[in-house]
């Protein structure tokens, strides 16, 4: 009997396969150079509702989508993007101005991964395509702290990206920033230019914080004007680092 249940047991030890079968290799996209993920192995219930919807995997019967329902779904405001990050629709003044870039940068690779068009299904394609284009505007938006002002302005009815009558009526800053125009045109060389760069670095954090309590505090009147002023110092920086011999300064008030 014993010898009997070796011979199974050997025979059964025989039948298994010696390699086991392996996934293939992470495949990363040469546009953006994100490791795209395999989306049939993430858990459903990881992904976001718009994400699903991409790959096919939404609980919501075909049968009753419709556009309308369709955009319901997505995100209404690029907070609710990266919820880990920002957590469910915390924009100010419910949550915080200032965020954690870190982590803002690891939730948009792994939805990015999971989200690239690549791995949609070809009759997905141009809604993934939508969907990442909108992670990507979102993550671009709310990376850069000028960027993230003008967008909750704007969300309050305040547009002072493309207002050109937004400006700071400040004769003492206005000043500032034509002499610092004039720092930068007479410069001889890049290092003239060190001690400029670090005071302007300086103006640009204390405006961040000026813009945090006032988006904190609910005070849309100080975000606007400090969100204009915030405008300017980014300009200087994008000079300095742009700058060139002779090269004229154009600032974009």
């Amino acid at each position: 009997m014993r010898s009997d249940i070796q011979r199974r047991a050997a025979q059964v030890l025989h039948d298994i396969p010696t390699r086991i079968p392996r996934l293939p290799p992470l495949r990363t996209c040469p546009q953006c150079n994100i490791a795209l993920s395999r989306p049939l192995r993430v858990p459903t219930q990881l992904l976001s509702r718009s994400i699903a919807r991409s790959f096919g995997t939404s609980t919501v019967a075909r049968s009753t989508e419709t556009a309308s329902t369709r955009e319901s779904l997505l995100p209404q405001t690029h907070y609710e993007y990266f919820p880990l990050t920002l957590g469910a629709e915390r924009t100010p003044p419910k949550g915080p101005f200032k965020i954690d870039l870190k982590a803002l940068r690891r939730e948009f690779l792994q939805l990015q991964a999971k989200a690239h068009p690549d791995l949609a299904p070809a009759s997905k394609k141009r809604q993934a395509e939508g969907l990442s284009a909108r992670i990507n505007e979102a993550y671009k938006t709310l990376q850069n702290p000028l960027l993230r002002a003008q967008y909750l302005l704007s969300l309050r009815g305040i547009d002072v990206a493309e207002d050109e009558t937004a400006k700071v009526e400040d004769p003492d800053l206005l000043m500032e920033v034509l002499e610092t125009r004039e720092t930068i045109e007479e410069a001889e060389k890049e290092q003239d230019l060190e001690g400029l760069k670090e005071t302007n670095e300086g103006r640009i954090a204390e405006s961040e914080e000026v813009l945090e309590k006032a988006f904190e505090g609910d005070d849309m009147e100080t975000a606007k004007e400090e969100a204009v002023r915030l405008r300017y110092w980014v300009n200087i920086r994008e000079s300095i680092d742009g700058w060139e011999k002779g090269k004229p300064v154009i600032l974009v008030h």
